[in-house]
């Protein structure tokens, strides 16, 4: 549990530069997904009565007792809601009050449903249509199933093309954040990224450098070379932006098999340990790693953990990493010190998996005033 007076300073703190938000302007790109939050059912009891399957490891087992056999499992929709990296990070971002830029898989030419109230509270330029997530939910974590189709077309000829390089340039050069984010699903991404550094980025550098975030998404499906040569991109991206990299645990361990670092578990003060090592192989201004009850941020000055408001049965967990993506790198855009970056971060994560809501800079003030025991 954070100290009632550390939560304190950092909602007095928030509270402080809080009329900066509206100034500030964003830029994310370029994924986009339906998803459709599910439950499995364990145990019908009638046409509206049932039980779910709890955990991951409940389902596992029952999947592997079905070996040999087939088995027929029931999936109950309990809501479908924008998806994404990229649209949940920038929906939150919108809720705190800043400005929306936000390039993706929307649909083409017209915009999916599920996206209307991100494209009337922000400017979206949709390149393609939208791929498409079974988000199986459980109390110890998500499961999600994708089909990826359409992300095909999220290449630099569509973004050039659908975009154009001027206004891409006015777009990355303009805001105080970009975004990069689904690295591993976009599979055309680093090429993205080297068309940027070539054709976009160096014809404006910024007068002041703004935050570039980057969140690869799971990178375990794709090849070591494929991981290195992102974190080589990434590392160039410093020379125009402020680089922040985004892991949660699982991905920091890929991404150590990379660097060729490790660890002896995966305890907090190993996971602690990992992270400053990752930090230094790499050319970047933070790194942040957060696991589902804690999270770290390393800089030159060292490092930073905070403990999250852990949610025993979380009404969702879906996006809920990219809502601490959107909290942290709100701390950041204000100028507040990684510790209370990491606080906003995970109370942000905290107050939508409770509620199923974005918060507003409010909500976190008094989320932080008011830390939920469990």
């Amino acid at each position: 549990m954070i100290p009632e007076e550390l939560r304190s300073q950092a909602a007095a703190k928030l509270n402080a530069v809080r009329a900066q938000v509206p100034k500030l302007t964003a830029t994310i790109g370029f994924d986009g997904f339906v998803d459709e939050i599910l439950r499995l059912v364990h145990e019908r009891k009638s046409l509206t009565e049932y039980t779910t399957v709890p955990t991951i490891a409940a389902l596992a087992q029952r999947l592997a007792n079905a070996a040999g056999k087939s088995t027929n499992i029931e999936m109950v929709v309990e809501r479908v809601k924008l998806g994404g990296n990229g649209p949940i990070m920038g929906n939150a971002l919108c809720a705190f009050g800043l400005k929306l830029n936000y390039i993706g898989c929307l649909g083409y030419p017209t915009v999916h449903p599920v996206f209307r109230e991100l494209a009337a509270r922000a400017n979206v330029i949709s390149i393609c249509e939208p791929g498409h997530t079974d988000a199986l939910e459980f109390e110890d974590g998500k499961v999600m199933m994708g089909k990826h189709q359409t992300l095909r077309d999220v290449n630099w000829a569509n973004i050039s093309k659908r975009v154009g390089v001027p206004r891409l340039k006015k777009l990355f050069t303009g805001s105080q954040l970009v975004g990069f984010v689904n690295w591993t699903m976009l599979t055309q991404t680093s090429e993205i990224w080297k068309q940027m550094l070539s054709k976009v980025i160096p014809k404006a550098e910024p007068k002041h450098k703004a935050v570039a975030f980057f969140d690869l998404a799971d990178p375990e499906k794709r090849t070591l070379e494929d991981r290195r040569e992102a974190l080589e991109l990434i590392v160039k991206f410093g020379r125009f932006y402020r680089v922040t990299l985004g892991l949660n645990q699982k991905e920091a361990f890929e991404m150590a098999k990379v660097l060729g670092v490790s660890v002896a578990d995966e305890s907090r003060a190993s996971v602690r340990e990992l992270a400053e090592k990752i930090f230094a192989a790499l050319k970047i201004e933070r790194l942040v790693v957060h696991p589902t009850a804690y999270a770290i941020a390393v800089d030159a000055d060292g490092s930073a953990l905070v403990d999250g408001p852990f949610c025993e049965k979380p009404l969702i967990t879906t996006g809920a990493g990219d809502h601490f993506n959107a909290g942290f790198c709100l701390g950041n855009l204000l100028g507040l010190d990684k510790g209370t970056a990491l606080l906003i971060g995970v109370s942000t994560s905290g107050f939508y998996v409770r509620t199923g809501k974005s918060p507003s800079v409010a909500d976190i003030i008094k989320f932080l005033k008011n830390w939920p025991a469990k």
